[in-house]
């Protein structure tokens, strides 16, 4: 068996932007690829156990559209070949019920290579109160 190298810290932003840019899009297929059996998230609305097969619908469903996204400050860590974890601030212009606002979040994710190839396990958001 051979072992993987570490992924580069390009590889895992380039990873973790795959997935905003799938949800930019509402591509539910996509999310859901990206995401593990069951992923944990937490954030605003406390914390979510999501199945894959409950990511698409969540993802291309409700009243949201996520305009853009500026991710800053990352960081990214590779304990083991196959877990990475990246932590970011990001700038996203959303729009909720019709709604358009500017949110300054500190987001983390932690991905998992396995069989089917790079997965997210968990991924947590915090608004940043003192941003404008």
């Amino acid at each position: 068996m051979t072992m993987q190298a570490n992924p580069t810290k390009g590889e895992i932003i380039d990873l973790e932007k795959s997935y905003w840019d799938a949800m930019k899009s509402k591509d539910g297929g996509r999310t859901a690829e990206l995401s593990a059996k069951t992923s944990l998230v937490t954030g605003a609305k406390g914390v979510m156990s999501i199945p894959k097969s409950k990511m698409s619908k969540m993802t291309e469903e409700g009243n949201w559209t996520l305009e853009s996204y500026e991710f800053d400050d990352v960081e990214v860590t590779t304990p083991l070949p196959d877990l990475a974890i990246i932590a970011y601030t990001v700038k996203q212009r959303v729009k909720m019920d019709g709604k358009a606002t500017t949110l300054y979040v500190a987001d983390s994710s932690t991905w998992v290579r396995g069989s089917e190839g790079w997965e997210c396990h968990a991924h947590s958001e915090t608004l940043i109160a003192d941003k404008h």
